[in-house]
């Protein structure tokens, strides 16, 4: 299934927050959103996600679900989002159960996650027993568990330190060339997002437009850090946003 932004603008009161963004969200791609702080990339999530409609445009599905698709999209947020009471088990059965299954079905489902996720070993561990990366690992399988057509991913990695941001990035990669997923990911790092993404939607400063969309035609198990390549299309990266982060830094200062 693809996602389609067809000219979509929006304002908040008297604030333009997004202008005219028209976007392509390819099936079995990862596509990253990068932009200056403010500039809406939040925003646009939550309207391909459903949870806001924008003011103006249309957001649009096109083409088949994926076989066992139980939520055709589905969110991995930066805080985790993991019922304290619950342990790994259960907080992923939580998505399960809204759907009515349940015994052995549901247990197939969890294993498989539990394994894609190499979680297996903690299955009844609390939250609170686990490091930050586990967390964001339970919450990656909870998403996987329901077959979503797509994963919309807000700053998932932001509230970790660089060394498990690197493990968990090891993990994407790793999920994605087994089985490969179609994926929104938003964030503010462009480390991340060239490691990561098979195209980056760079947007201005509010009101967000697309300046850039950048295409990195390299497989993903082949992108380590150091790599010319990736270095070179981060500094280009950077490049297209310097100034704009500048003046988005003194705009909300203003604020």
């Amino acid at each position: 299934m693809q996602l389609i932004l067809d000219s979509v603008s929006h304002r908040y009161g008297d604030v333009r927050v997004l202008s005219d963004v028209s976007l392509t969200i390819p099936e079995g791609q990862i596509v990253c959103i990068v932009g200056p702080s403010g500039c809406g990339k939040s925003t646009l999530l939550r309207f391909l996600g459903g949870l806001e409609r924008p003011g103006a445009g249309k957001v649009l599905q096109s083409g088949p679900l994926p076989d066992g698709c139980l939520n055709p999209l589905t969110y991995v947020f930066q805080d985790f989002a993991l019922l304290p009471w619950r342990d790994v088990t259960g907080n992923i059965s939580l998505v399960l159960e809204d759907h009515g299954i349940k015994g052995a079905k549901a247990a197939r489902i969890i294993d498989d996650v539990l394994i894609r996720t190499k979680l297996s070993d903690f299955r009844n561990a609390l939250p609170k027993q686990l490091s930050g990366g586990m967390k964001q690992r339970v919450a990656i399988a909870r998403a996987l568990a329901v077959s979503p057509a797509v994963m919309l991913m807000d700053e998932p990695l932001s509230a970790l330190d660089a060394q498990t941001r690197e493990l968990l990035m090891d993990d994407l990669v790793s999920l994605w060339t087994r089985t490969p997923f179609t994926a929104v990911y938003v964030t503010h790092n462009l480390a991340e997002a060239v490691r990561l993404g098979h195209r980056i939607v760079v947007l201005s400063r509010r009101p967000g437009t697309i300046r850039d969309v950048v295409e990195i035609d390299m497989p993903l198990d082949q992108r380590r850090a150091g790599n010319p390549t990736l270095e070179a299309h981060q500094a280009r990266l950077w490049q297209l946003m310097r100034e704009e982060a500048e003046a988005a830094d003194k705009e909300l200062s203003n604020v």
